[in-house]
């Protein structure tokens, strides 16, 4: 991933559980993947997601307040996107959890990283059957 870290001082370690806190929600972690490889509105993402649009708001600000999301304004939209190390991150976090698969089912796990939240991906999702509110942009 590029940079070493070699301080185990207690202000670092706060930072790196605020991280990993941050990208431990199934929908975090997703729209992580999602914002990886490009920029988005909230309400793209919700979408993606099969969630509400205040509820990903909140995860985008959590997100945000652990520095792996960026976001700008244009005019009424607010864009966002992850910074330059999270694809890295959300990979090797992906090998990680392959490799401890493998190790505890004795076997290769064959599950590749995932590229984005597609539309089906939402349309599955144990929140497509609810009722949408109408999306406002952010």
């Amino acid at each position: 991933m590029g940079m070493q870290v070699t301080s185990w001082d207690a202000a670092s370690a706060d930072r790196a559980v605020a991280v990993l806190k941050a990208v431990a929600d199934p929908s975090r972690y997703r729209l992580l993947w999602a914002l990886s490889g490009q920029e988005l509105p909230v309400s793209a993402l919700a979408e993606l997601l099969g969630a509400h649009v205040a509820a990903t708001s909140q995860h985008l600000a959590k997100l945000r307040a652990a520095g792996l999301v960026v976001s700008r304004r244009e005019g009424t939209r607010i864009y966002y996107r992850a910074g330059a190390r999270v694809r890295g991150f959300l990979e090797e976090a992906t090998l990680m959890a392959n490799a401890s698969m493998e190790s505890a089912a004795g076997e290769p796990a064959a599950s590749p990283a995932p590229a984005a939240v597609t539309q089906e991906e939402a349309a599955r999702s144990p929140r497509a059957g609810r009722a949408a509110r109408p999306a406002t942009e952010h």
